[in-house]
């Protein structure tokens, strides 16, 4: 388990400023959830899923990102501000979530179908925050441990002021409006050939250590298993693209596995001591 650790993790000091709270405080459902790396993993391919089949996001994220390039510095960088965002101190995080708003300042542009775009759009980032938001609560609840309404409701109200500092100031505050947002999208989503090389990408970079890809290739199936039904289908992603009948388990045993190992060198464990909490405090 400690592999699932990744060394670029430690360029964040998450253990310093000592005492200082994080954007979402320790007791909450995000830093239960966060500290997951199988939930983090499937979540975040899962939001991606999701923003490639909006035209406007798709358009940004494939012309004005190095993912095709260079998919796993691209998710290294992708993680870190997860983390960062969740678990940070709350002055480390809102620098670097100011550095990130500045950066989407500079991507605009046209889609193909001529619509112009511009990545500080608030619709465009609380179409962002809500796939986050939808993709890890749904890997969670579905691979490790059964969410309670109540506790979507309140993870989608943690992740508010983190939202307001990106732009999303429109993000849904519970998981009521997050589906109202997603059946809003009916006639916006739609299918294109970068959903498939997306996925491809993804079975052949290196992100997991050698011995754990193929597990990296079951994580990327079961990511497409929790996309809601009607999304895949105008994606073209057909059940062959999501687990066999006898793959659910294996992944229910890694999530449950990946909840119970404390990881006394990732965020999670470094930011309680940051706040005075044992490491493992989380895993309680």
């Amino acid at each position: 388990m400690p592999a699932l650790i990744p060394p670029w993790l430690s360029e964040v000091d998450f253990s310093q400023p000592a005492g200082e709270a994080a954007l979402v405080p320790a007791d909450s459902v995000s830093w239960r959830i966060f500290k997951n790396p199988v939930a983090l993993f499937v979540g975040g391919v899962a939001a991606v899923l999701l923003e490639l089949a909006e035209p406007a996001v798709r358009t940004g994220v494939w012309e004005h990102s190095s993912f095709r390039r260079d998919p796993v510095q691209r998710l290294r960088r992708t993680g870190l501000a997860a983390m960062v965002t969740v678990y940070g101190a709350r002055s480390v995080a809102e620098t670097m979530i100011a550095g990130v708003v500045r950066l989407h300042d500079k991507v605009k542009g046209v889609t193909p179908a001529g619509e112009a775009y511009a990545a500080n759009d608030v619709g465009l980032l609380t179409w962002v925050q809500a796939t986050a938001g939808y993709g890890f609560a749904e890997a969670y609840a579905a691979y490790v441990r059964p969410l309670r309404e109540e506790e979507r409701d309140r993870l989608c109200r943690e992740g508010l002021a983190a939202a307001a500092l990106y732009g999303a100031t429109t993000a849904p505050s519970s998981w009521a409006e997050m589906m109202r947002l997603f059946d809003g999208k009916r006639d916006r989503l739609e299918a294109s050939p970068i959903v498939f090389e997306f996925l491809e990408i993804m079975r052949r970079a290196p992100i997991l250590p050698a011995p754990l890809r193929p597990l990296q290739r079951l994580l990327i199936r079961t990511a497409v298993e929790i996309v809601p039904g009607w999304v895949r289908e105008r994606l073209g992603l057909t059940p062959g693209h999501g687990l066999s009948a006898w793959q659910r388990p294996l992944i229910k045993m890694a999530g449950a596995l990946a909840d119970r190992v404390v990881l006394r060198a990732g965020p999670a464990a470094r930011s309680c001591v940051r706040l005075g909490l044992p490491a493992d405090w989380l895993y309680r």
